[in-house]
């Protein structure tokens, strides 16, 4: 079967311990392309420890995988408690399809569950960054209803280890 064909033939579901290492490498390739790899320091262990076998997970995330456990895509959350409305936000960390996979309608689908997920769980907002280039993303996003925000700017105060 082809790349191209098994992508085209995929489920989205929670991400569990055994996609551990597809996920990680899924990571990775978001780090090249987001330029960090250099910096990238997650490691299968603590996908475990921190989610994906956590008893109290520090995020959750979605795959996307064909019927033979190939994983094409992933979407990390984290979630903030509650805000002024006392409805919980989550956080969309990171989205990325894999390169067989783009096009082919897995990272909408893929969000399209995220966000009918957290509809369910009684969100009140999905929010996100995007890199200031990345013209295909905004493109994306804008295409799911989604929208930039004008009335914040982002800030950070780095720790160094």
């Amino acid at each position: 079967m082809s790349a191209i064909t098994e992508a085209s033939t995929f489920c989205i579901r929670p991400a569990v311990a055994a996609d551990a290492a597809g996920l990680l490498q899924m990571m990775r390739e978001l780090a090249a392309f987001e330029g960090y790899l250099a910096e990238f320091r997650v490691n299968v262990e603590d996908l475990l420890a921190r989610g994906l076998d956590a008893v109290s997970p520090q995020f959750r995330a979605y795959v996307a995988a064909t019927p033979t456990g190939n994983l094409l895509a992933y979407a990390v959350l984290n979630e903030v408690a509650f805000t002024y409305d006392l409805r919980p936000d989550w956080r969309l960390k990171e989205l990325y399809v894999t390169g067989p996979a783009r096009q082919l309608g897995v990272g909408r689908t893929l969000m399209q569950t995220v966000i009918a997920d957290a509809r369910q769980y009684g969100c009140g907002r999905l929010k996100w960054d995007v890199l200031p280039g990345n013209s295909n993303a905004k493109r994306f996003y804008r295409q799911l209803g989604g929208e930039p925000v004008k009335d914040w700017e982002a800030w950070v105060l780095q720790f160094t280890p």
